[in-house]
């Protein structure tokens, strides 16, 4: 298939994302309009501009200036009719990218400036969700999303965030993070969540790999016992890569790189984000790990982690691994399959997700082969 006939068909692929920031995926015109309505002062005042500067903050370089932009986003989502808002257009973007099933993250714990409690941070934002799955059904598509909550590492609220996702687990909750700057706020810094998540049989994801190395994801595996790794491209770290005497590739896994392969612990890889954080030291998509990761049978997931910040999609994501890195149809779904069976839910309806992107998703693609 030709990448330009592919690149038309994406649009209409069914697509799956587990790392999708609530805090960092709003419209710039609804930004401009919660903070006219609570008097934020912002560094543009028309949403062409703001979207701009957004991407251009988020373009530094540092995981640290890219973490201030949510200083904005975050500073209109104080009230229960804002957090709605955010959550609804979230839900009607994703599916109007043709995304099938969402996983929307974000921190309760941001969100209490104006009187709002913990229980009523996640009430909003599953009113919201619902609100837009409905809306999303009457335009003709079809989306499931569950909330993510996380807790901000530089913060000591870990148990209480836990607890908090453990009690909505039936109401929205489908798993708990945390999240943050990674460097010195490692798993152990509160380590007896990590058991009480396990023993409520709650599922669990962890950032880790974006700003630290082969240690953060060590924790995050062993000590956190996570299910998923938020970002987890320093996983390479524990790669010695070179070529064969033929010129063919070779890669020689360290302990930890082959733990997380055996175990195919889902790495939830966000190329362009990552570009802007420099999380990884490639320069381009086209250099960008995660092709390797993927070639090596790593359980790799596609994803947008911030679409504001990184003015992407699901779709625009996909481009740019078909038009700079030589994706074809099967290496999308590859990724698009890996991502439902890590899908927060259980087996059986992993299983009816899986069979839902085979069946009328991809393989309505004429030339497919999967």
């Amino acid at each position: 298939m030709m990448d330009d006939l592919l690149v038309d068909l994406i649009p209409d692929l069914p697509k799956v994302v587990l790392h999708d920031h609530l805090d960092g995926g709003l419209r710039p015109q609804t930004v401009l309009e919660l903070a006219a309505a609570v008097g934020h002062q912002l560094p543009v005042d028309d949403a062409v501009g703001l979207g701009d500067w957004f991407q251009q903050a988020a373009d530094s370089g540092s995981l640290v200036r890219y973490l201030e932009t949510f200083d904005h986003t975050i500073a209109v989502m104080q009230t229960p009719e804002a957090l709605a808002r955010v959550a609804k257009e979230a839900v009607l973007d994703l599916a109007a990218d043709g995304v099938v099933y969402a996983e929307q993250r974000w921190a309760p714990e941001q969100h209490l400036t104006k009187g709002l409690d913990l229980p009523g941070t996640v009430e909003a934002v599953q009113a919201g969700i619902d609100e837009g799955i409905a809306e999303a059904a009457k335009n003709g598509r079809t989306i499931r999303v569950g909330q993510i909550v996380t807790a901000m590492r530089h913060a000591d609220r870990w148990m209480e965030i836990a607890e908090l996702a453990v009690a909505y687990r039936d109401a929205g909750v489908v798993g708990f993070d945390i999240a943050g700057a990674e460097e010195g706020f490692p798993p152990d810094r509160h380590a007896e969540i990590w058991r009480f998540l396990a023993d409520n049989d709650f599922p669990v994801t962890i950032h880790a790999g974006e700003a630290s190395g082969v240690p953060s994801i060590a924790q995050a595996v062993h000590l956190g016992q996570a299910d998923r790794i938020g970002h987890g491209v320093r996983i390479v770290d524990d790669i010695q890569f070179g070529t064969d005497t033929d010129g063919s590739p070779l890669a020689t896994l360290g302990p930890l790189a082959h733990w997380v392969r055996d175990h195919q612990i889902p790495l939830e890889v966000c190329p362009v984000s990552n570009l802007q954080t420099s999380a990884t030291s490639a320069k381009s998509i086209k250099e960008h790990p995660i092709t390797r990761l993927k070639e090596l049978d790593f359980a790799v997931t596609l994803n947008t982690d911030n679409r504001l910040m990184s003015r992407t999609s699901m779709s625009h994501e996909m481009r740019l691994l078909v038009t700079e890195a030589g994706w074809t149809i099967d290496d999308l779904a590859d990724v698009t399959i890996a991502a439902a069976w890590g899908a927060f839910m259980h087996h059986d309806e992993r299983r009816v997700l899986v069979e839902q992107i085979i069946g009328p998703g991809f393989q309505k693609v004429e030339g497919a082969q999967l």
